[in-house]
């Protein structure tokens, strides 16, 4: 361990090198983060990791691009990487089965690898989830096109947050040079260059294989999100056979932080209730 709280444990996950945290006792439940500027495992979920730990085994890495796992000379950042990187990551613990939650980007990762490894998934949750088709909203745009300045990550994080008491210049200063880290914007740049619809459509999996997910699922959106649009969790919530929808008002793209409590509870809920017929 080190003093930087977004640095944990490493290992190798499909032969890339993964920094990731691993707290807590109980079934164990695989968070992925989203793909902002600077984002780590860390930073994404640390109001809720100790929440879910209580209750679970929690484990959160960063995937390959993303954070303080290895960014490898030549590898494809694309979902097939990040899945095989998910997946190996269970298969280094030596966790046959696991529930996983997916934020936004991490949403479609979550999704895919129910879809291909459906017995290594138990449990799905899918918070402001990519992996349907749409059209890219302005604020997707702007997220993964960012270039880094102070002002421009203070203009995005207006955008992730529909409470702006929760943006402010330090909070700006902290994401922007996390953005500038060494590696960091090189690698994020390199993920999603413009026209960046096709990233969108990418990430996506098809309809028919969405339908035949037999996981219970848990979505959850911000009903004032202007990244990821809310129609994305409906068209979830009528595909999915066996799912629940949780709408929280006055809120963004940051449910696990402009909700934090209520969210942990919801998402610790659904994981340790009984298993349905």
């Amino acid at each position: 361990m080190t003093a930087n709280p977004e640095i944990a444990y490493s290992i190798r996950a499909n032969g890339i090198l993964t920094n990731f945290h691993d707290t807590g006792n109980g079934f164990p439940v695989l968070m992925i983060h989203g793909s902002g500027p600077g984002v780590s495992a860390w930073a994404n979920w640390r109001l809720t990791m100790p929440e879910l730990a209580r209750r679970c085994r929690v484990i959160a890495p960063d995937m390959a691009g993303f954070g303080f796992s290895e960014r490898r000379e030549g590898i494809a950042y694309k979902l097939d990487t990040w899945v095989a990187q998910a997946v190996g990551l269970l298969d280094a613990l030596d966790i046959q089965q696991a529930d996983v939650v997916g934020n936004s980007f991490g949403g479609a990762l979550a999704l895919a690898m129910a879809i291909r490894h459906p017995k290594r998934v138990r449990r799905l949750v899918l918070m402001g989830s990519v992996g349907v088709p749409f059209t890219i909203t302005e604020g997707l745009d702007a997220v993964w096109g960012y270039e880094p300045s102070f002002e421009a990550m203070r203009n995005m994080l207006d955008i992730f947050a529909y409470d702006r008491a929760l943006v402010n210049d330090e909070l700006a200063k902290v994401r922007y040079e996390a953005s500038i880290r060494p590696g960091f914007h090189e690698s994020f740049s390199a993920m999603f260059p413009a026209p960046r619809q096709r990233w969108v459509d990418a990430m996506a999996s098809r309809e028919e294989y969405i339908r035949a997910l037999p996981h219970e699922t848990l979505i959850v959106h911000g009903r004032e999100d202007k990244v990821i649009p809310l129609s994305n969790s409906l068209t979830l919530s009528q595909w999915i056979t066996r799912s629940q929808l949780h709408v929280f008002g006055r809120c963004g793209h940051w449910t696990q932080i402009e909700h934090a409590a209520r969210f942990a509870r919801l998402v610790g809920d659904f994981l340790t209730e009984p298993q349905q017929s």
